[in-house]
């Protein structure tokens, strides 16, 4: 084996530890007909956001089952999907599923890389929700805790997005709840020490979004399933949130 075979075969290796490390670590299993595709790994460990690691690209695959292949889940083929069946694919669909973790009944853990929202049932039992999660670059990982919850909340854009996105910025005074918000029906926020990180769990007028990277670093859900969270989850709740090669917002 020349060098440059080692040093392939050894990133190989590094990589696999690292995945297997963060998975195992919260029992989080591939499930169904959706698989990620790892091209790149490396954490960041930093403090508050500024520090960003070198990313684990994941790239969403799912089964087609006519031609039995795996076809990339992109913006376009979600929103094709979500036009011919009115719903995400079923992977992404509320259901129970088995989940042993440390972690207790009522904690909320994310599995960014996977596009998962788990929310710890006792007994080793999860209710696993499909979300949408931060494009490139507003990923983002932590431990942090629900500080209040809000219906059919009103969504103010940070500063920051007023700056660069113009749609944005005719809503800086904070647009109503409604059909249309993008925070949809429903939004807890995510605080640390008392303070709101800027981050929520929230609904979606896009619900095609789901099992993407295209939001600006919130979690995103159906709302039909943020409703159905929303009524579970107490304030002070516990939310772990895992990306390989986000920033972290606090260590994991």
């Amino acid at each position: 084996m020349d060098g440059r075979q080692r040093r392939s075969y050894q990133g190989m290796v590094e990589m696999k530890a690292c995945i297997r490390n963060i998975v195992s670590r919260f029992a989080l299993k591939p499930a169904g007909n959706i698989r990620r595709r790892a091209l790149a790994c490396g954490l960041a460990l930093a403090t508050g956001l500024t520090g960003i690691g070198a990313a684990l690209a994941i790239e969403t695959q799912i089964f087609d089952p006519r031609t039995r292949t795996w076809v990339e889940y992109d913006q376009n083929r979600a929103i094709s999907y979500y036009r011919a069946h009115g719903t995400a694919p079923e992977d992404f669909q509320r259901t129970v599923v088995e989940f042993r973790t440390a972690e207790k009944p009522g904690t909320i853990i994310i599995d960014g890389d996977r596009h998962y929202l788990y929310y710890i049932l006792p007994n080793f039992q999860a209710i696993r929700y499909g979300i949408g999660v931060g494009r490139e670059g507003f990923g983002w990982a932590g431990v942090v805790e629900v500080g209040r919850k809000q219906e059919w909340p009103t969504w103010t854009p940070p500063a920051e997005m007023v700056a660069r996105d113009e749609n944005a910025a005719k809503w800086k005074d904070g647009m109503p709840g409604g059909p249309d918000n993008p925070l949809g029906a429903r939004a807890l926020y995510l605080y640390e020490n008392g303070q709101d990180t800027i981050y929520r769990i929230h609904g979606t007028s896009q619900p095609w979004s789901i099992g993407l990277n295209l939001s600006s670093g919130c979690i995103r859900m159906l709302n039909e399933d943020v409703t159905d969270l929303y009524e579970r989850v107490e304030i002070g709740a516990k939310v772990i949130v895992l990306m390989q090669g986000a920033a972290l917002y606090k260590g994991v």
